[in-house]
């Protein structure tokens, strides 16, 4: 849903428990199991970064009865409308003669 490349994501509870680990089979064994297993409730914080994208996320768990058939999660709130690495920064800077110091070209004739 959030179009992440290599995705950490741990419990934003201080103790720094990852669920989801970008480095290949560390947390493979939490794949079978329930965020309860891990004491995720109603009103659970989860942190979830993508170093590739220079992207983080804060994920609010809130529990709902009011959920369509077959549908077992429903993202709500504000989403990146671009999801992706941030633009480079453009620079303002007026390079002349392939240098910034503000010499003029030669006049000399010689």
């Amino acid at each position: 849903k959030f179009a992440m490349v290599a995705p950490d994501v741990q419990i934003d509870d201080g103790k720094g428990t990852i669920l989801i680990s970008s480095e290949e089979g560390e947390t493979e064994a939490n794949n079978h199991r329930k965020l309860s297993d891990f004491g995720i409730r109603n009103g659970s914080r989860l942190q979830a970064d993508d170093f590739l994208q220079d992207y983080t996320l804060l994920i609010n768990v809130l529990h709902s009865e009011d959920l369509e058939k077959d549908v077992e999660f429903e993202v709500v709130g504000d989403t990146p409308e671009r999801i992706g690495p941030k633009p480079s920064e453009p620079t303002s800077r007026n390079i002349s003669n392939g240098s910034d110091d503000g010499a003029q070209p030669s006049t000399s004739t010689g």
